[in-house]
């Protein structure tokens, strides 16, 4: 058993654990890479059943061939989508010259916790790495949040030897993380591995590509000339840019995303 065997073998175990101990769960679905990969181990955890919905927060400012591949691996694969959307706060107007935290705490956090409380969701099973960013490196993998999906940066229980937490208070909100051990290589490697699609926008058009997925005005592309999986491998391997460096939200503020992630962004 290799390093992507291992990787996946432990995700695969926390996907079966999340469905066996808490009924209500869901997953968040960006489209992105590691969603996407996520959603290739539910199918294989689970024998090719999707047993719970996913979700996609929709700002009505994402890319527009995210929409349009959202909707057509909804059709093939035949998974129950659940769309969010704050449809009050865009009836405001709001929008990223709002400020891009303000922007965020709207859009998507207030929209993912209005779909909680809709469908009564206990869980929520989310594709984050903890390479990613810094406040994702302080998560676990059975994420305790507030019944308003709060989430406590400094109060987390430490989790040994797989041993992990999945009994908690009636009210109480959790996020499951069956990625945080991969590295963005990880990802891209066991994408190349298994032949799993993944959308166009990762691959080199013209000398530019998108690494981070997002809301259109938030979200820039890279130089790159990679349009394969194999050269994207080959690229990450010698670059020293950050993943997020073109996502708008982190570089507003310091620790902007664990602000965001406080309040219960995704």
């Amino acid at each position: 058993m290799d390093h992507l065997d291992a990787l996946e073998h432990q995700s695969l175990y926390i996907l079966r654990e999340a469905r066996a101990k808490i009924s209500r769960l869901a997953m968040l679905w960006s489209m992105g890479k590691d969603s996407t990969v996520l959603l290739w181990l539910t199918r294989k955890a689970f024998f090719g059943h999707i047993p719970y919905p996913l979700i996609h927060i929709d700002t009505s400012y994402k890319i527009p061939e995210m929409i349009q591949y959202r909707d057509r691996v909804a059709r093939e694969l035949g998974f129950e989508l659940l769309v969010g959307q704050n449809t009050a706060a865009l009836a405001e107007g709001m929008d990223h010259h709002h400020g891009r935290l303000v922007c965020c705490t709207a859009l998507k956090t207030q929209a993912l916790q209005q779909v909680v409380a809709q469908h009564k969701l206990e869980a929520i099973i989310v594709g984050i790495r903890r390479d990613e960013e810094g406040s994702r490196a302080k998560e676990r993998v059975f994420s305790q949040r507030s019944e308003q999906s709060t989430w406590d940066v400094v109060d987390q229980p430490p989790e040994f030897w797989d041993q992990y937490r999945t009994d908690f208070p009636p009210g109480e909100h959790v996020r499951v993380h069956p990625l945080l051990a991969w590295t963005e290589l990880d990802i891209w490697r066991y994408i190349e591995r298994h032949g799993i699609p993944v959308i166009d926008l990762y691959f080199a058009r013209e000398g530019r590509r998108y690494r981070s997925l997002g809301c259109a005005p938030c979200t820039a592309s890279c130089a790159s000339d990679a349009a394969s999986v194999a050269e994207i491998i080959e690229e990450l391997v010698a670059t020293r840019t950050s993943e997020r460096s073109g996502r708008a939200q982190d570089q507003e503020h310091s620790h902007a995303m664990e602000k965001l992630r406080v309040k219960g962004y995704m």
